[in-house]
C-alpha cells in the first residue's frame, strides 16, 4: 500500500530511501563517492514506481470491464 496518493511508496520503502539518503550524505562528507548508495535507492524508486503503475493498470482494466457488461 503507498504511503501517500502523491507517492509510489510504502513506508518500508520510504524509510528505507530515508536511510540510503543519509549514508550518501555521510559518505560524501567523508570525500567517498556515493554512487552505489544512490544506486540502490533508484532502484527501489523504479521497483515501487512499476509496482503502482501494474496496479493502475489493473484497476483501469477493472474498471472498463465493469462498465462494458
Amino acid at each position: 500500500m503507498a504511503l501517500t496518493d502523491k507517492d509510489p511508496y510504502n513506508a518500508r520503502e520510504a524509510a528505507r530511501i530515508v536511510l540510503l539518503a543519509a549514508r550518501a550524505a555521510h559518505k560524501e562528507s567523508r570525500g567517498k563517492s556515493p554512487k552505489r548508495v544512490l544506486q540502490q535507492a533508484a532502484r527501489i524508486r523504479e521497483l515501487a514506481q512499476e509496482r503502482e503503475d501494474a496496479k493502475a493498470a489493473a484497476r483501469a482494466e477493472a474498471r472498463k470491464k465493469r462498465h462494458t457488461r
